[in-house]
């Protein structure tokens, strides 16, 4: 009979930087989460990443184009208790051991962009919590966090600011021949640029890390081939601003007089003073 797992510990924790890199140095095994993402520590190491905005490496090598679906669930299904696939299938001789090691590296630093971002939302720490991809070189944490400051900055020099990555991509109307000099990775993306998917939903369909989708996504943006997103309109708590001439905009109006005209106004003064 096997003794019962012993539970885990979730810890609300200040900041997503400092936290990571403490962690870091008290050699931790767990799970960092933010709303953003989640990184897997081993003995203080990154081993793994995750977010819902990136794609997992299923998504990477099936709709990538290097494994079939049959042959991953097959694998899902079959990796033992630990579910460590990748391991799995580089056993059964579907990768090599320098593809998953590729792969589960795109993975880790696609994730970690967003699970180290700002605005990511709380930092908590779930101790013994791991994952069941499989690890083949872990990552030094400040090594993940550099990296991950290194991608913001090449996005924002691309494009400023973060709206357009989770916007849906609207593809602008150009002129016949305006968009023929477009390289076949960005094409690929305008094909798909239908006014509902996001450029995390192009990363999934097409298989590629989120990040160059981004970094591509930002580049025909400057290049006028898609519509940047607007900003949203004024929320109800913002009042309009009635016209000049309206008597809403005129002192005392709200109380159901009207402003007393100030020509006249002087004109009684003048008349008075005359007397």
């Amino acid at each position: 009979m096997k003794a019962p797992a012993p539970p885990t510990v979730q810890t609300a924790l200040p900041t997503r930087s400092s936290t990571l890199l403490r962690l870091a140095a008290e050699g931790a095994t767990g799970a960092l989460l933010r709303d953003t993402g989640t990184l897997y520590l081993t003995h203080g190491m990154v081993s793994h990443a995750e977010s819902a905005s990136a794609p997992g490496v299923d998504v990477l090598l099936v709709a990538g184009g290097r494994l079939p679906r049959a042959v991953w669930d097959e694998a899902a299904g079959r990796a033992g208790p630990r579910r460590q696939v990748g391991g799995h299938l580089v056993a059964e001789g579907h990768l090599t051991p320098g593809e998953l090691e590729i792969c589960l590296l795109t993975a880790l630093y696609d994730a970690a962009l967003f699970a180290l971002a700002p605005g990511g939302g709380p930092t908590r720490f779930r101790r013994g919590v791991g994952h069941g991809i499989g690890t083949v070189r872990p990552v030094p944490a400040d090594a993940v966090e550099r990296e991950a400051r290194r991608r913001r900055r090449l996005l924002d020099s691309a494009w400023p600011g973060p709206a357009i990555d989770t916007a849906p991509l609207v593809r602008r109307r150009v002129p016949p021949g305006g968009g023929a000099s477009v390289p076949p990775r960005q094409r690929a993306l305008l094909d798909l640029a239908d006014g509902r998917r996001t450029p995390a939903d192009l990363s999934r369909l097409l298989g590629r890390p989120v990040f160059h989708v981004l970094l591509e996504v930002r580049r025909l943006a400057v290049a006028g081939l898609i519509d940047p997103p607007r900003p949203p309109p004024p929320g109800p708590d913002v009042p309009d601003v009635p016209p000049r001439d309206s008597p809403v905009a005129r002192p005392g109006a709200a109380d159901g007089f009207t402003s007393p005209d100030a020509a006249l106004l002087r004109r009684v003064r003048d008349a008075l003073e005359a007397l």
